[in-house]
């Protein structure tokens, strides 16, 4: 026995737009949700269909929304950002668009920032080694690329021996 679908079709179209007018969405958080609806599929690719030619959704839109909230919120890094596009299946070219509009002082400002706020969590840790492999780690979870990471970390560093 198929469940009982949540919405009728102009409903579920109603909805969409609703959700997709408060926020951006991608393709596949919209599938996931009419999948909960139990929307059959055939029924979800018109959905969607009529929500990209009305301009509801954009992949590209999404991807530069997605980019600048979490560089500004989150400050992720662009390796972290990248797979989880990925894992929303938006496009390399759109992932790509998205990432440009980064503001590389924004990005190092915000690694630096981590990378602070890392190296003074791990004061009780009295071998260096250690307490600069765990500050890697942190920042290599935040998705920043290593050699970003060994420049801020040796510029934190510096810092803090300058000032004692």
């Amino acid at each position: 026995m198929k469940p009982e679908r949540k919405y009728s079709l102009l409903e579920a179209k109603s909805r969409l737009e609703g959700l997709c007018a408060y926020q951006e969405r991608c393709t596949f958080e919209l599938k996931k949700k009419m999948q909960s609806w139990n929307i059959d599929l055939e029924d979800q690719d018109i959905l969607i269909s009529d929500l990209i030619s009305n301009n509801y959704i954009s992949e590209e839109r999404f991807a530069e929304a997605y980019v600048s909230g979490k560089t500004r919120i989150k400050k992720w890094g662009r390796i972290k950002i990248r797979t989880e596009l990925k894992r929303k299946f938006i496009s390399d070219y759109s992932i790509n668009r998205g990432l440009k509009i980064i503001d590389q002082e924004e990005y190092w400002h915000n690694l630096l920032h981590l990378t602070g706020r890392k190296w003074g969590t791990t004061k009780s840790e009295k071998n260096e080694y250690k307490r600069k492999a765990k500050t890697y780690r942190y920042l290599s979870s935040k998705g920043y690329e290593t050699d970003l990471i060994r420049d801020a970390v040796e510029e934190v560093i510096n810092e803090q021996q300058t000032s004692q």
